[in-house]
C-alpha cells in the first residue's frame, strides 16, 4: 500500500472529503475525521477500542495503537508495509462507520454518491 492508495480508497466513501490537520492530510465524513494521513509509511483509522484490539489481534504486524491517550480511544496506526487493499478497505469502513451519521450508513462505499 502507498499514501496514494490510502487517499484512494478513504475518498471512495460516500461525502469523504480530504482536508488537512496539523499540515497532514486527513479524511473527513460531514468535517468528522474517520483517516488522516501521518506520514510516508503509515495511515491512522478512528477505531473504538473493541475494533482495535480485533485488528492487532488479527494482523500485528499492520495495526498498533496511536501514540499516548489518541490510541487507548482507539485510534490506530496502520504499517503500509504488508498491507493489503481488502485489510485497508475494511479498518477504513469501520472508521467511516464510527464517525458518519446514520443517515449515511446504507450509502457507504464504492459509488461516493450520498442521499442527497
Amino acid at each position: 500500500m502507498t499514501p496514494d492508495g490510502f487517499r484512494q480508497l478513504a475518498l471512495t466513501f460516500s461525502e469523504a472529503q480530504e482536508k488537512s490537520h496539523f499540515g497532514k492530510a486527513d479524511f473527513r465524513v460531514r468535517n468528522k475525521i474517520f483517516a488522516s494521513l501521518p506520514d510516508q509509511a503509515t495511515g491512522v483509522v478512528k477505531l473504538n477500542p473493541e475494533q482495535q484490539e480485533m485488528l492487532m489481534a488479527s494482523e500485528p504486524a499492520v495495526f498498533s495503537p496511536a501514540a499516548g491517550a489518541w490510541g487507548r480511544q482507539g485510534w490506530t496506526r496502520v504499517a503500509f508495509l504488508t498491507l493489503d487493499g481488502t485489510t485497508l478497505r475494511s479498518a477504513l469502513t469501520m472508521a467511516w462507520r464510527n464517525v458518519a451519521p446514520k443517515s449515511l450508513q446504507p450509502y457507504l462505499v464504492g459509488t461516493g454518491v450520498s442521499p442527497r
